[in-house]
């Protein structure tokens, strides 16, 4: 039987560092669910392992495309089941690590099947959203499908605020003349191999003086000249990013470098709390403290194993 080790958690908790010290344990590789490391240009703002720590196992999926490149969620799906497969060969057990979640659910447990839109109807709801903005969206799912708007309400708010999400479920419900929630949970996905799911946690003020910390040491290491080098790019998707869009805010004129900065340390703050309320309603997790020590996690995972 195959294992996927899955280490989740909030950011700066110490996730690449415990993923290592596994792999050097199960002398087996690491893949990253990153959405942001995939990308080679935006190597200090996405914190990506330092070459001493990608030396120390070998690593998939870090800065492996470029920000000019189109790579979805799905994309990813694909190419991370097919290195998966081809590593169990070797190794029956496997790591996989990063923050997205979205993207750790993609490869534990896949999407569901929507049916295919017409163009059209992607094309009117585009130019509807640009001449009345995201309220058009919210209505739109508040009518169409209820249920689903009233649970995004609840659990996870953030969601009506994302364009692009709420684009997909109005295009859906529009499209199929069904509900965008009547698709959800209908497929069932195979995988070759049970995951094992170890998160890592800490008091919040822990957190949070971990992160500003995170911030300061990126910024000492060269964020500001690498977020001026990509400035001319920003309109990319890629660099809709913590730690990127406001020094380019900065660049812009609109605020002053302490504000921007101040502005990272806040919104990875909130990035943080949003990971912990995604990764909180994942199931079959076994939470330890950022500290807990490595041999006690090893412990769990193998009676997991039996």
């Amino acid at each position: 039987m195959n294992y996927l080790i899955t280490i989740i958690g909030p950011t700066a908790i110490g996730k690449t560092s415990l993923s290592i010290a596994l792999a050097q344990h199960f002398k087996c590789q690491i893949i990253s669910c990153d959405s942001r490391q995939f990308f080679k240009e935006m190597k200090i703002g996405t914190a990506v392992p330092n070459d001493e720590e990608l030396a120390a196992a070998s690593h998939h999926f870090i800065q492996n495309k470029s920000i000019f490149e189109s790579y979805s969620v799905g994309d990813f799906e694909q190419e991370a089941l097919a290195k998966l497969s081809e590593l169990f060969q070797k190794n029956n057990i496997q790591i996989m690590v990063g923050g997205s979640g979205l993207y750790v659910d993609a490869v534990l447990k896949g999407f569901d099947d929507f049916p295919d839109i017409d163009d059209s109807v992607r094309t009117e709801i585009n130019a509807k959203y640009d001449a009345l903005g995201i309220t058009y969206l919210q209505e739109q799912l508040q009518k169409l499908d209820s249920e689903y708007y009233q649970k995004l309400k609840t659990e996870n708010p953030q969601t009506l605020q994302n364009p692009q999400r709420m684009k997909r479920f109005v295009e859906v419900s529009i499209g199929s003349g069904k509900p965008y929630s009547s698709f959800i949970g209908k497929r069932k996905n195979k995988r070759n191999f049970t995951p094992i799911i170890i998160g890592l946690e800490a008091e919040r003020e822990i957190m949070y003086e971990r992160i500003n910390q995170r911030v300061d040491i990126m910024l000492n290491e060269g964020l500001l000249e690498e977020a001026q080098a990509l400035y001319p790019n920003k309109h990319l998707n890629a660099l809709q990013t913590v730690g990127y869009r406001e020094l380019f805010d900065y660049f812009d004129g609109k605020t002053t470098l302490d504000f921007a900065i101040e502005q990272i340390k806040m919104n990875t703050r909130r990035f943080a709390k949003r990971q912990i309320t995604w990764f909180k309603r994942t199931e079959n997790v076994s939470w330890f403290d950022y500290l807990m020590n490595r041999e006690e996690i090893i412990k769990n995972i193998e009676l997991k194993k039996k």
